[in-house]
């Protein structure tokens, strides 16, 4: 099949940090160029990948402070996409609401959106207009409104880029990886760690619309000895991050629509112990991987038992449900799927070469 796959501008794919819309989106595309499909990558210059390059802007866009309107550069790089429309078989778009428009004027080739946020109040209106286009979710969780769902298929990673930690290395620890934002729960992962007693070490983006949250209910907290922060690290540092930890705490407040570090930390072989958000029920096997919870206090009347968890069925559990194999293998599906409807409507619109 020839694709398209259309990624945000605002980070490099895959991303040298934090990321995971660009995480997913590169081992998706690199992985179905192995598989011999001819995949066109529309993202920023600086990108690495398997397929070629369409490069939109010479490097992400958040490294350069002389942009200040993304909307602009996401706006030229959709232009890019659909000039070509012709040349696919299928496009896929990771970058939302923003393909949703022009997604709807072209009927000789598919636009597949994979729905990688939520859906707030505004963007519903966007959503429910455009409902007959066809949809990929991430969870069965995100599935909050009526769209043409086609499947839902999860996030996945490259099993071979976290190793297996049997037993770590440092003393024992509890770990905190994610935007340090208020429904991601940094400032419950503090008062967790403070209330059980245990060291915390902190990593993640902060973004500037959060500096005033981690100055007043972060911040304080850092004193390097049981709360330590670690700032926005690299990938090696995140794996010796989770792999190194005893328990990896997940307090979300919010309906997250996947959570990638839940599967990254029990690839490394940590469980996790989550809120009751979101998709948390669908990634984390309670009281085999981990625990999920009511309360932040659960949170913390759980770790004794988290500690008693084998740390192989963690990584078990991400091989049989969180591999990029098995993630590729839902999508090709989805593709056929969309392709197949596609000839049927419209007759073979420029389908010969497709090998099914």
């Amino acid at each position: 099949m020839k694709i398209a796959q259309v990624a945000p501008l605002w980070e490099r794919v895959p991303p040298p940090s934090y990321g995971g819309i660009e995480l997913v989106v590169s081992c998706l595309t690199d992985e179905l160029v192995r598989r011999g499909h001819e995949v066109t990558l529309f993202a920023s210059g600086d990108s690495q990948t398997l397929a070629h390059l369409e490069a939109v802007y010479p490097r992400a866009l958040r490294l350069d402070p002389d942009v200040k309107e993304y909307a602009v550069y996401e706006m030229l790089e959709l232009s890019q996409v659909y000039e070509r429309a012709t040349q696919f078989d299928i496009i896929h778009s990771h970058v939302g609401i923003s393909a949703l428009p022009l997604a709807s004027l072209i009927t000789a080739t598919s636009t597949v959106h994979t729905l990688h946020n939520d859906f707030t109040r505004d963007k519903r209106y966007a959503f429910s207009y455009h409902k007959k286009q066809p949809y990929v979710s991430i969870s069965n969780s995100q599935r909050q409104i009526d769209l043409n769902y086609i499947d839902t298929v999860y996030n996945g990673i490259e099993l071979a880029d976290y190793p297996f930690v049997a037993q770590p290395s440092e003393a024992p620890y509890l770990a905190f990886l994610g935007r340090f934002s208020p429904e991601k729960g940094p400032q419950h992962a503090i008062t967790i760690a403070k209330e059980s007693g245990w060291r915390l070490k902190m990593a993640g983006k902060l973004d500037a619309v959060h500096s005033e949250f981690f100055e007043q209910e972060i911040a304080p907290h850092i004193d390097n000895q049981q709360i330590e922060y670690l700032g926005e690290i690299n990938h090696a540092e995140k794996i010796e991050l989770l792999g190194n930890a005893a328990i990896t705490l997940f307090p979300i407040s919010w309906q997250e629509p996947f959570g990638l570090v839940m599967i990254e930390s029990m690839a490394t072989g940590t469980p996790v112990i989550a809120m009751n958000f979101g998709s948390v029920p669908e990634v984390i096997a309670h009281g085999k991987t981990g625990f999920i919870c009511k309360t932040y206090a659960e949170m913390a009347a759980m770790i004794p038992l988290a500690l008693e968890l084998n740390r192989q069925t963690c990584r078990k559990h991400v091989e049989n449900n969180f591999s990029v194999s098995q993630m590729v293998n839902g999508y090709e599906a989805v593709y056929r799927q969309i392709i197949k409807d596609r000839i049927k409507s419209n007759g073979r619109i420029h389908a010969a070469n497709i090998q099914f």
